[in-house]
């Protein structure tokens, strides 16, 4: 079809996913791509193939999931199935990681697709992923390949965002939500938007890191008093990130945070969720953790709190916090003022900390062992998981390596 045919709509789909392929993993000519992407979503994933294959993609290799036949799988299927990975899943993923093929994510799915689900079926499932699957997860967390994930509506999600309207009117509405938050208009000017707001993350990410912290310190009105220790050389990163080789990626579409690994011990205090969380196909809301030398000792939630439990006792890491960001308040998405009911959006529209697995946020981490990291007080675990704390009342002041209290949030936006 000839460009100057096309209905604005389709002119913003295929803009998406030329932005995807040219900015979200900036693929080269000759390299492989790995789509994830659900069932429904087929038609933009052809899109973003076609997009691929302009760029010179050697191959599109499709890993096609889908939300109803997954959930028949966990209600009726035996429960020893959920410790077992099979082999051609493991050669998949961590094959195509180890040969360094960019891996694009269309993240879609219902948020209570897992309801009535015993979490303890989600729990080894988890467990028998992480081992099968370690040198995938161990190389996408050091950005040993260029990965993106994304979004596109899907009717169960879009009817959960606007309950009160029909399934095409409610992903109409979504579509164009997320056409704002990636800064697509259709008129093939995303990619200089894209590359302004980096620039803003970059300026920000270069005054935490002149800061030199060693602490950070949250409060708000929820109840929220947490302080939070860094490890010694931290550095902070942002949206965007390259791989050894030097190939320049972003990981998330849309992104917001800037942010680091906290010292897996250094933990203290109380921290309230300011979102409901949507996790493993559960809605979990209203909840809180209580935080000693790092580990959580108490998760409490008014709804989800027995899937809460579940999340943190995948292993022994998921009860320690791996990543917190820097979100401020009067983001694009927070603007909007919409519950996305998908971790991707509402974690860009506020801070937010994530139990689990750490990034490889310190001096020289990236080429460091997983021994190495973790003398260097990193967390590991086989999961990540971000939860959003970030309030219109959030302060959060750091503590310099000179001794210096210094502001860096007030009313829930940077000082800077």
């Amino acid at each position: 079809m000839n460009d100057a045919n096309l209905t604005l709509h389709e002119a913003k789909l295929r803009e998406y996913a030329a932005l995807l392929i040219r900015y979200g993993l900036n693929l080269t000519p000759g390299q492989t791509l790995v789509i994830s992407s659900p069932v429904d979503c087929a038609p933009f994933a052809r899109l973003c193939a076609a997009a691929a294959y302009e760029r010179g993609c050697r191959e599109v290799v499709m890993n096609w999931h889908d939300d109803a036949m997954a959930r028949m799988k966990y209600l009726s299927a035996p429960a020893e199935l959920f410790d077992e990975v099979p082999l051609w899943r493991r050669h998949f993923f961590n094959d195509a990681a180890l040969s360094g093929a960019a891996y694009l994510a269309i993240s879609a799915s219902d948020p209570e697709n897992f309801k009535g689900v015993e979490p303890e079926r989600i729990v080894r499932a988890q467990r028998a992923s992480g081992r099968a699957l370690h040198e995938f997860d161990r190389l996408q967390m050091a950005s040993g390949f260029p990965w993106c994930i994304a979004s596109i509506p899907i009717p169960s999600w879009a009817k959960r965002v606007f309950p009160g309207e029909t399934d095409e009117s409610a992903v109409e509405k979504l579509w164009e939500k997320i056409f704002e938050t990636v800064r697509i208009k259709g008129d093939g000017s995303s990619g200089k938007a894209w590359e302004a707001h980096l620039e803003t993350l970059r300026r920000r990410t270069e005054v935490l890191n002149g800061l030199h912290l060693k602490s950070l310190h949250y409060e708000n009105a929820l109840g929220t008093d947490l302080t939070v220790a860094l490890p010694e050389g931290c550095i902070w990163e942002s949206g965007e990130d390259a791989t050894p080789r030097g190939q320049r990626f972003i990981a998330n579409i849309p992104t917001e945070e800037i942010f680091t690994a906290p010292l897996k011990t250094g933990a203290e205090g109380i921290v309230h969720a300011a979102l409901p969380l949507v996790n493993d196909g559960a809605i979990i809301e209203d909840f809180y953790f209580e935080v000693r030398e790092g580990r959580i000792t108490a998760a409490h939630a008014k709804r989800g709190e027995e899937s809460l439990r579940a999340a943190i006792d995948v292993d022994e890491g998921a009860h320690y916090f791996g990543e917190v960001a820097l979100v401020p308040y009067d983001s694009p998405i927070s603007r909007q003022g919409l519950l996305y009911y998908n971790t991707l959006f509402d974690e860009n529209a506020r801070c937010h900390i994530a139990f689990g697995q750490a990034y490889p946020c310190i001096e020289g981490g990236r080429d460091m062992t997983e021994a190495e990291l973790k003398e260097h007080g990193l967390n590991d675990s086989i999961t990540h998981v971000d939860f959003m704390i970030g309030t219109r009342d959030l302060r959060v002041s750091g503590l310099t390596k000179s001794g210096e209290r210094v502001a860096i949030m007030e009313n829930g936006n940077f000082v800077f």
